[in-house]
């Protein structure tokens, strides 16, 4: 069984890694697990583990989905957090232009189901992680640190590719192997 999930590469800018040290600094005090930056990645659909039967079932529904699927773009803008200003779980930059990133993902979430995968059981909020939350030391200062960068535009992303991905995890870090590049038109 192998860990899988559809993935949107992420390369940073100089203006988003700027940000992203300097939260990192900000909130040095907190646990937080920050992401490697070289793994920066937006998730359309987190499989976990799947078999050999399913992943080639699922290598083949994304070939049909993206063989249709013109290339597009969205911007990474501002920062937020998923969960309560009171107990923060994951610091996150958002997306703005989305549409396109939506309709993606609800396509791919719609072809898997009909494959018999379980849609998930939150609405898809397309999100880049940067960083999971543990705890945080003075509440009052991290959401200011947040909130420094909330309308903050950081780049434009274009999206030629999807990539289907297996997760392996390591103490320290996840290793993402890549199983299938899809390209799209």
């Amino acid at each position: 069984m192998k860990r899988l999930f559809i993935a949107i590469n992420v390369s940073p800018n100089n203006a988003l890694l700027k940000v992203y040290s300097n939260l990192q600094l900000r909130c040095s005090k907190g646990k937080i697990k920050w992401v490697d930056t070289r793994l920066f990645h937006l998730t359309l659909k987190f499989l976990g583990e799947t078999s050999e039967t399913d992943e080639k079932r699922i290598v083949s529904a994304l070939h049909a989905i993206t063989a249709t699927t013109h290339s597009f773009s969205f911007n990474l803008k501002g920062i937020g957090i998923f969960g309560s200003s009171y107990r923060p779980r994951i610091i996150r930059v958002n997306i703005d232009n989305s549409e396109q990133l939506i309709l993606l993902g609800n396509e791919i979430r719609q072809g898997l189901e009909s494959l018999g995968f379980l849609n998930d059981r939150q609405n898809f909020v397309p999100h880049l992680t940067l960083g999971r939350i543990r705890q945080v030391q003075d509440k009052a200062f991290f959401q200011k640190s947040i909130n420094l960068y909330k309308e903050v535009f950081f780049q434009e992303v274009p999206v030629t590719e999807i990539v289907l991905y297996e997760s392996i995890l390591h103490p320290k870090e996840p290793e993402y192997v890549m199983i299938e590049r899809y390209k799209l038109l």
